[in-house]
């Protein structure tokens, strides 16, 4: 007997569109990482002020209204990893950042570095570092002239914006310390790059004054940044492959380019390891489970791979930085990479399989 719907055209068929059964999706990894962001979040308070955590909340809040408003075309519910990616990006944004602007790279992260793609579980980018590319490019000048001096001890807590004027001199649009070593020979003591403390006025080679500035809202402090990554690796949360090998790959690069070729341009490895945002991104970009890849031996490559080429921008690339953009060239190269190394590994195991049905076959014989 045949139905009647049976011999109904496909385009004349209703399809049914699945229930949405809930519309949030709690993820038990995805707080966690939220934790373990929560030192870097309050030292942004306490080196620039309330307007640090505002920046963050703003970027989280149109993050999670994007990915609800796009999700929920497919019935999809929204997810915990939004929260992650809104917190991702207000860290990484400079304390002075437009607010506008921030949400701008907000919805790019999710709409484009997510949903694009079919949502949670299928970008092959970081949708943060989406939205933070997106930023740089479109607005460099409020990106790179955004930075300025911490405040002294906890002053940060008695203010709601970060300082603008130091000793006189204009505080936004000070240097860096990758920017005040590389374009004016002043190195930032080490002490302050692990402890945060990163302002006041320097002299250059030319005999100006100068204001150092401390970077963007959660890469200030590595000893923050330190707590995180060792509650992500206790409670296993993160892969501790990812963030050694790409600590690895930035330590031989200074080592081969300083150590190796006299590239004095690369500063000494502890200095390059606490300055920037090469602690921030090992430890909380390097490490997303999506755009990462699954290979356990695939994901020591991929993250030597990132760090070796953000030491590299550091050296050629216009910008000092450079972290975002070695992200993105690391997740393009991860699946090809992932592929190689299955298929170099099946050839491997083909003339092991030959020669044991060789043999097999030889002893079978009369």
């Amino acid at each position: 007997m045949i139905l009647e719907e049976e011999v109904l055209p496909v385009a004349d068929v209703p399809r049914k569109r699945p229930a949405q059964t809930q519309r949030f999706r709690p993820q038990v990894a995805m707080r966690r990482v939220c934790l373990a962001l929560l030192p870097a979040l309050a030292g942004g308070v306490v080196f620039f002020g309330w307007r640090a955590l505002a920046l963050c909340v703003w970027t989280v809040l149109w993050a999670c209204a994007t990915e609800f408003f796009l999700a929920r075309q497919r019935r999809d519910p929204l997810t915990e990893s939004a929260l992650v990616t809104g917190l991702l990006l207000g860290l990484s944004l400079p304390p002075t950042l437009p607010y506008w602007m921030a949400a701008v790279g907000a919805v790019v992260a999710i709409a484009f570095g997510k949903e694009f793609f079919g949502g949670f579980g299928r970008n092959v980018f970081n949708p943060a570092i989406v939205g933070r590319a997106f930023i740089y490019v479109c607005f460099p000048l409020a990106m790179t002239r955004g930075f300025v001096p911490v405040y002294e001890g906890f002053g940060g807590l008695a203010h709601w914006g970060p300082q603008r004027v130091l000793s006189g001199l204009d505080a936004v649009s000070a240097a860096t310390p990758l920017w005040s070593l590389r374009d004016y020979g002043w190195a930032t003591p080490l002490k302050d790059l692990v402890t945060g403390r990163i302002g006041g006025v320097f002299t250059a080679a030319d005999g100006t004054q100068k204001v150092l500035a401390a970077g963007c809202i959660g890469e200030v402090s590595a000893v923050l940044l330190i707590i995180g990554a060792l509650y992500l690796l206790v409670t296993g949360t993160a892969s501790w492959r990812l963030q050694l090998s790409s600590l690895t790959g930035a330590i031989l690069a200074v080592l081969v380019l300083r150590h190796g070729f006299g590239v004095t341009a690369v500063p000494p490895l502890l200095w390059s390891l606490s300055s920037g945002a090469l602690l921030y991104g090992c430890f909380f970009m390097v490490t997303d489970p999506v755009s990462a890849p699954k290979d356990k031996t695939t994901q020591l490559l991929y993250g030597a791979f990132i760090g070796a080429m953000l030491i590299f921008m550091r050296w050629k690339a216009v910008f000092s930085g450079g972290l975002g953009f070695a992200i993105l060239l690391g997740n393009t190269i991860g699946p090809s990479l992932e592929m190689l190394l299955k298929r170099l590994q099946e050839a491997g195991r083909r003339p092991a399989k030959t020669a044991a049905a060789a043999a097999a076959a030889g002893g079978s014989a009369p």
